[in-house]
């Protein structure tokens, strides 16, 4: 995408219900594809980018979102945005990742049952690992994770309420938290996390459609901005039955 050169066409807001993030990630998408771009070629500046496109940042970064969990795109901290290179299939990110880009990259179809969608005081647990005072609102979201239809994971997660302000408005029966996160100015960027396997007790079990007692895999994670202060809590435990993990560890 040579600095010089126009988009092939330009985001128009008159054109219908489609949200202008969509048309800036159609409009990207094509021209990708019209210069013949490879993989590994950088994208311009996000300056340049809302300057040709005519949308804010905040809209240009769900767009680029939207191309990171199709697997088009991928991001480097402090150096931009580029065309992804062609991964070898995986069961687990090599990296941050949310549920609903997993699902995308495997061709997979994410969909959510929400079980719990509300702000309400945090506990002293959660502020202490939220880095906040006792009492402050957090925006709780519990999920049952499918993909396919499939009941695959109960996801439970928690942020402050003021950081990402409606999000208890949000329809994540199909929303992505990650990309909602995004078109707020939130960019995770890394996670401290545990991986442990457990036996599901009654409740976990009925959600997921399992049998009491049976495996799973619980990923316990803490997330971070780019300000290294913790973004969100999420704890999700996965059915063992429906879930692997498999991912390749360079050598030392």
């Amino acid at each position: 995408m040579p600095d010089d050169a126009a988009p092939a066409r330009t985001v128009r807001r008159d054109s219908g219900p489609e949200p202008l993030w969509e048309q800036a990630a159609a409009v990207i998408l094509e021209d990708i594809g019209r210069r013949g771009l490879s993989a590994g070629a950088r994208l311009p500046p996000e300056r340049e980018l809302c300057a040709r496109l005519g949308i804010s940042r905040i809209t240009l970064r769900k767009a680029l979102a939207h191309l990171v969990d199709r697997g088009v795109a991928t991001a480097s901290h402090g150096r931009g945005w580029f065309l992804a290179s062609p991964g070898t299939s995986r069961d687990w990110p090599n990296d941050l990742e949310s549920f609903t880009a997993t699902a995308r990259r495997k061709q997979l179809r994410p969909g959510s049952l929400v079980l719990r969608q509300e702000v309400a005081p945090a506990s002293l647990d959660q502020a202490d690992r939220l880095a906040v005072a006792a009492g402050t609102p957090v925006f709780h979201l519990d999920r049952v994770r499918l993909l396919d239809d499939v009941r695959i994971a109960v996801d439970r997660t928690l942020l402050p309420a003021e950081l990402a302000p409606g999000l208890d408005r949000v329809d994540f029966g199909s929303a992505s938290l990650f990309e909602e996160l995004r078109a707020r100015g939130l960019e995770p960027d890394r996670s401290e996390a545990t991986i442990e396997a457990r036996g599901a007790d009654a409740v976990l079990a009925g959600h997921l459609g399992i049998a009491p007692g049976a495996p799973v895999l619980v990923l316990d994670q803490a997330v971070y901005g780019r300000e290294q202060r913790p973004l969100l809590l999420s704890t999700v435990e996965y059915s063992g039955e429906r879930y692997r993990l498999r991912t390749t560890l360079p050598s030392g």
